[in-house]
């Protein structure tokens, strides 16, 4: 039995490679559509840096090798993560079409970074709730890699790096395609400028929440 009903939570997932804008997009999203940001990448991280988890380790070395987190893993965090945000919403204009997103127990969530494997993909839609679609960020490793180099972060070394690149096309492309079977994806070329990428991705979501 799912966490959450389906016909009042809407998900997407925010797919594409380390570095393809994943994060400053769903900035983006927040701010037009009333979504409630949830990184999986951020969840682990802030997991790992609190006192007392006993994840600790596991998650440190998790990142390090630029593995797939076991699936129950993730999952607890955005079950946690979602529970504690419906019971909090986000802060909206009474009356407002965002404020109604969030009233009588809806909620509108982005995941991004999520699911990187299939079995993540099955264990979410069957046991948190069924996601709507999947936005996919696609670009090149080029690109990506130039991103990831700029933004300076501690973790974004060169053998890392890599490590991500081959555990994306091995474990979250075929989930990717799997959702596109089902025509679940809104495709988005992510290597212009964010502001021509958010155009693409403004129209779809526009398009495919019916606002």
């Amino acid at each position: 039995m799912p966490a959450f009903d389906a016909s009042k939570i809407t998900v997407i997932f925010v797919l594409g490679g380390p570095g393809s804008g994943k994060g400053t997009q769903c900035d983006n999203l927040v701010t037009d559509f009333g979504f409630k940001h949830l990184s999986a990448g951020d969840l682990l991280r802030e997991e790992k840096s609190r006192d007392g988890s006993p994840l600790k380790a596991k998650i440190e070395y998790w990142i390090k090798e630029g593995m797939v987190v076991p699936q129950e893993v993730l999952v607890q965090l955005l079950t946690d993560a979602m529970t504690a945000t419906l019971a909090n919403p986000p802060p909206f204009a009474p009356g407002s079409t965002l404020a109604d997103a969030w009233s009588g127990g809806r909620g509108r969530f982005l995941i991004d970074g999520y699911p990187r494997a299939m079995d993540q993909a099955l264990m979410f839609d069957a046991n948190v709730v069924q996601s709507k679609f999947v936005l996919f960020m696609n670009t090149s490793e080029d690109v990506m890699r130039q991103r990831m180099v700029q933004r300076g972060r501690g973790d974004d070394n060169d053998e890392t790096i890599w490590k991500r690149f081959v555990t994306f096309h091995n474990t979250s492309l075929p989930v990717v395609e799997h959702y596109r079977s089902e025509g679940k994806v809104v495709d988005v070329d992510a290597s212009p400028a964010p502001e021509a990428v958010y155009a693409q991705i403004k129209a779809a979501l526009a398009q495919r929440l019916g606002v």
